[in-house]
C-alpha cells in the first residue's frame, strides 16, 4: 500500500458518553409512560384522565432523568478530579517513584525494562499528568465524565420516548384496544430504538432488539395486571 494511502479509523467508544445517556433515556421514556398509560387505561379510567398521567409522567420522568444522569455523572467527574489532584500532588512530592511506577505499568504490557524507562521518561517530560491519568487511572478524553452532556441529553430523549406512547393512547379509543395499541407501539418504538441503539456503537443488532423488547413488554405486563386489580379493587 503507497505511503500516501491512510487508513481511517472509527472508533465508537467516542460515542459512549452521549449514547448511553441517550438509549437509556429514550427507553425509559417509552417505557415508563407505557407502562403508565396501560395501567392507567387498565383501571377503566376516561382518556382524559389517561393522557393526563401520561404527561404528567412525562414531565417527571424527563426532569428526574437530567436530575439523575446529572448527579450520578457529577459524582464520577468529582471522583475523577480526586484522583487527578491526587495524582498531580504525588508527581510534584515524587516525581521519582512515580517514574518507576508509570515504568512499571509499561513493562506489564509487555516492554522490556530499558523501553519501559524510556518511554515512561519521554512522556513524562512531554505531559506527565497526561501520561499517568491515562495509563494509570484510565481518564482520557473519549471517556472521561460530562454531566451536562449526560443530563440534557437524557432528558431529551426521555421526553422524544414518552411522546410515542402518548400519541399512540391519544389516537385510540378508550380500553382494550388502547392498552394493545399502546403496547404494541411502544413494543415496536422499543425494538426500533435497540436496533438503533446498537447500530450507533456497532453491537449486535437483533440482541439488543430482543432484549429492550422483552424487558419493555414484562414492564408493560406488569403494570397493566397492577392497574387491572386496583380497577377490580375499586
Amino acid at each position: 500500500m503507497p505511503a500516501s494511502k491512510f487508513h481511517p479509523e472509527r472508533h465508537q467508544v467516542q460515542r459512549i458518553g452521549w449514547l448511553r445517556a441517550a438509549v437509556l433515556g429514550a427507553n425509559d421514556g417509552i417505557v415508563s409512560t407505557a407502562s403508565l398509560i396501560v395501567g392507567v387505561a387498565a383501571a377503566a379510567s376516561s382518556k382524559g384522565e389517561i393522557l393526563l398521567a401520561g404527561v404528567a409522567g412525562l414531565v417527571a420522568g424527563a426532569m428526574s432523568m437530567a436530575a439523575g444522569e446529572y448527579v450520578s455523572v457529577s459524582s464520577q467527574a468529582d471522583t475523577e478530579a480526586a484522583d487527578l489532584a491526587r495524582e498531580r500532588a504525588e508527581l510534584a512530592s515524587d516525581p521519582e517513584f512515580e517514574h518507576r511506577e508509570l515504568a512499571a505499568i509499561y513493562r506489564k504490557r509487555g516492554l522490556d525494562s530499558e523501553t519501559a524507562d524510556k518511554v515512561a521518561t519521554e512522556l513524562m517530560a512531554r505531559d506527565a499528568l497526561g501520561a499517568h491519568a491515562r495509563d494509570e487511572l484510565s481518564i482520557t478524553q473519549v471517556t472521561t465524565a460530562r454531566p451536562i452532556q449526560a443530563a440534557l441529553t437524557s432528558a431529551i430523549t426521555f421526553t422524544t420516548g414518552a411522546v410515542l406512547p402518548l400519541i399512540a393512547a391519544w389516537i385510540s379509543p378508550v380500553g382494550q384496544s388502547m392498552i394493545v395499541t399502546v403496547s404494541a407501539g411502544s413494543l415496536l418504538f422499543l425494538a426500533i430504538l435497540g436496533g438503533v441503539g446498537a447500530r450507533a456503537g456497532d453491537a449486535p443488532v437483533m440482541r439488543a432488539t430482543l432484549r429492550v423488547a422483552f424487558w419493555g413488554a414484562a414492564a408493560m405486563a406488569v403494570t397493566a395486571l397492577i392497574g387491572k386489580l386496583v380497577g377490580i379493587a375499586v
